[in-house]
């Protein structure tokens, strides 16, 4: 009798990688419409954090806390052109500057097999941080990742 193989994929979920992974970004830019804050960041809901838009879901901002009184409500949003390109509300100290360096948890789920490169928004690069706290660079995306996915092969 032959033996038979099975194959058996899994998807990378919240079974193999809740709370795994982070997502760093800079602010871009800092402006108030009415009475609401608003930080632009160099990470988009939309290229990036797609499950945002999906689920929906607001991921943990280090730093940010909504349990504290007298904080600061701030927007944060994605530098694409989508009105809908908007990570969520957060409550900081202190309004976040031109520069500030943000981190995002539990990133490692969907946002590394679901983001994508709308309007050529650069992706990503993918780091290795090991336990003793050296770093490895797994991936280096660029323009032409986004080119390429067009069909151009030049």
């Amino acid at each position: 009798m032959a033996r038979r193989r099975v194959l058996t994929l899994l998807e990378p979920g919240e079974a193999w990688a809740l709370n795994a992974g982070f997502l760093l970004t800079r602010v871009l830019d800092v402006l108030k419409n009415g009475k609401t804050e608003i930080a632009i960041i160099d990470a988009s809901a939309a290229c990036h954090m797609p499950d945002v838009l999906e689920m929906p879901y607001r991921p943990s901002l280090l730093g940010a806390d909504d349990t504290e009184e007298d904080r600061i409500t701030v927007r944060l949003g994605g530098p694409t052109c989508l009105s809908g390109d908007v990570i969520g509300d957060y409550k900081f100290r202190q309004l976040p500057e031109y520069g500030d360096l943000l981190m995002f948890g539990d990133m490692a789920i969907y946002t590394t097999c679901k983001n994508n490169t709308f309007n050529g928004m650069p992706l990503p690069d993918i780091w290795l941080r090991r336990a003793d706290k050296t770093m490895q660079q797994l991936t280096d995306f660029g323009y032409a990742d986004f080119k390429e996915r067009l069909g151009s092969r030049k």
